[in-house]
């Protein structure tokens, strides 16, 4: 969890662009071996909020499968994983503080289907909403739990 959720305006977040959408040139050579080239692309907050809001109840969507998809959209090698892990958590925060225009926030899972422990109300409240649309919970490991959608894959939205 961040810090002080209540004290902060997400919307206000949400609607800030920070220069981008941009494209920079990584230099790094481990960078660029991990991600598969030197051109990352940059999308604004609100960019992960669109996609996130068009995932139906039933279907799931990763921060990865957004991220390739800006990066293909856009000519660019990667998506800033840095930059899309926070803005999808803001893209939660915001939905959580309007009372309209919802964002579906718990549809969009980590890599691999795993829940969010970011989002308001952490897992639990993300476990309980994916159980609510008929997705099942399971639990992995014993020291450093965390939980996944079962067989999440097959709930995969296309964008």
């Amino acid at each position: 969890m961040m810090a002080n959720e209540d004290k902060k305006d997400f919307n206000a977040m949400l609607q800030r662009n920070n220069g981008m959408p941009k494209i920079q040139i990584v230099s790094d050579e481990a960078t660029i071996k991990k991600y598969g080239g030197e051109k990352m692309y940059f999308a604004p907050p609100i960019d992960y909020d669109h996609i996130m809001k068009k995932i139906p109840a039933g279907k799931l969507i990763t921060v990865k499968a957004i991220r390739e998809y800006f990066a293909k959209k856009n000519n660019a090698d990667f998506t800033d994983p840095i930059t899309a892990g926070i803005f999808v958590s803001i893209a939660a925060w915001a939905s959580e503080q309007r009372d309209e225009d919802l964002t579906p926030y718990w549809r969009t899972l980590k890599v691999n289907g795993e829940l969010n422990p970011k989002y308001p109300g952490g897992v639990e409240a993300q476990k309980k909403k994916l159980e609510e649309e008929g997705h099942t919970i399971i639990q992995k490991g014993r020291t450093h739990i965390r939980y996944y959608v079962q067989d999440y894959k097959n709930s995969l939205f296309s964008l």
